[in-house]
């Protein structure tokens, strides 16, 4: 079995100024998504599902055709791909949106959109985050595991210290599992950073600035699933916009509906630990660190320079 990569790619990148998913980082022009199908490849996937913005689907389509269109997966197949559309309008009937909303519904919507096209156990990522090798192997190793279960997912945690940015305040789920390594809660803090007295703060879900441990694990959003977790998550989406369905703000995010499931006794989820490190571009100011890493990564021969040759 393959798992299948879903690529989180519909952000608008409103705080970095632009379109992170196009912008060129490594030394060839590699995106931060050309180095995770790479990686992702090599631990075994064997299709990559774009969650993209209906605006610039048919560019991000084009993108993809010139750049993989001749990589193979590690049993030799051509890699799949697939691209669906995040868009306001996409909700349950019975529904009606407020005309004045333009925020996305966030990523647990956005996995939402795939229902139709993944029937095989999944991971998530987001398009503007480097996970590290080692990352994918973890996942992909579990998922493959994980083929023919149902109602326990996955959750690669990384350290919070290792992914905060030096540009701005970020948001993380922050989870805490149990003494078998299953999450017991997960909770999304805002505008979490490091400040003067080296410790790291940030905002809980009820808008409190709490103090948050530097060796916290915490989601960036690569989740492991079957896909059972469709009509799961569907199902506390309804209940989710019977709430908000009205405001311009609110966002129905992965670790909350991962957070309803183990409440409700649903579903469990395992938290995976990686040795990789995170990086990414929240901000514009972040892109210059991001390059020279990448560097570093061909000139330590961490990765083929191009990433990608026909």
């Amino acid at each position: 079995m393959k798992p299948t990569l879903l690529v989180l790619a519909a952000g608008m990148g409103s705080r970095y100024g632009g379109l992170k998913q196009m912008d060129g980082l490594g030394p060839n022009g590699e995106t931060i998504i050309d180095y995770s199908i790479y990686d992702a490849v090599q631990a075994g996937f064997g299709k990559v599902v774009y969650i993209v913005r209906e605006y610039f689907k048919a560019q991000m389509e084009e993108v993809v055709k010139e750049k993989y269109s001749h990589v193979k997966c590690v049993d030799g197949t051509p890699l799949e791909f697939q691209f669906v559309t995040q868009e306001l309008n996409k909700i349950p009937e019975g529904f009606t949106l407020n005309p004045e909303r333009e925020k996305p519904w966030g990523t647990a919507h956005a996995v939402l959109m795939a229902k139709d096209v993944i029937k095989e156990p999944f991971a998530v990522i987001n398009g503007d985050d480097y996970y590290g090798k080692e990352s994918f192997r973890i996942i992909a190793d579990w998922l493959r595991a994980h083929e023919n279960t149902q109602g326990v997912y996955s959750l690669v945690g990384f350290e919070l210290d290792n992914t905060l940015s030096e540009s701005g305040g970020v948001s993380r789920g922050i989870g805490t599992a149990d003494e078998n390594g299953m999450l017991t809660h997960v909770e999304e803090h805002h505008k979490i950073a490091k400040e003067a007295d080296g410790k790291v703060y940030g905002e809980n879900a009820a808008g409190q600035k709490v103090e948050l441990g530097a060796k916290a694990l915490c989601s960036m959003n690569m989740w492991g699933f079957t896909p059972d977790y469709f009509a799961k998550s569907e199902e506390i989406f309804k209940g989710f916009l019977q709430k908000n369905i009205g405001e311009l703000k609110a966002e129905f995010y992965i670790p909350y509906v991962v957070d309803c499931m183990i409440k409700d006794k649903s579903a469990k989820t395992e938290l995976l630990s990686t040795p990789s490190r995170w990086f990414g571009v929240t901000f514009k100011e972040d892109r210059p660190g991001v390059v020279a890493k990448f560097q570093e990564f061909a000139d330590k021969g961490v990765y083929p320079s191009p990433l990608y040759t026909k």
